[in-house]
């Protein structure tokens, strides 16, 4: 089990082991980041992992997780964009004490 330096935004730079970290990969993009549990603070910590990180994480044996983009990314878009004067009125609807039954009969 390999020793990794990371470092906590609140309690700074830590020594973890590689079961104390995960590296995230999108199978879309190649992105990458990884995380961890801080044990001082047990603050979850997400960071940026480039190709030299990743590269460097997954051959010390970090538990890899590969994820996909949302699907609905790749639907084609229709309408017009939503604006600040659909999210009031969508946010005064939701107000209203009979707002599903509204929204229901309303199309």
């Amino acid at each position: 089990m390999a020793t990794v330096r990371a470092s906590c935004p609140t309690c700074g730079d830590l020594e973890l082991t590689t079961t104390d970290l995960r590296l995230e990969i999108c199978s879309d993009t190649g992105g990458s980041t990884y995380s961890f549990l801080c044990p001082n603070c047990r603050l979850i910590v997400n960071k940026q992992a480039g190709p030299q990180i990743k590269e460097l994480l997954a051959s010390a044996g970090v538990q890899i997780v590969r994820w996909d983009l949302p699907a609905e990314l790749a639907e084609p878009k229709q309408g017009p964009p939503i604006t600040y004067d659909d999210l009031l009125e969508f946010h005064f609807e939701l107000a209203q004490e009979s707002w599903l039954q509204h929204m229901i009969t309303r199309n």
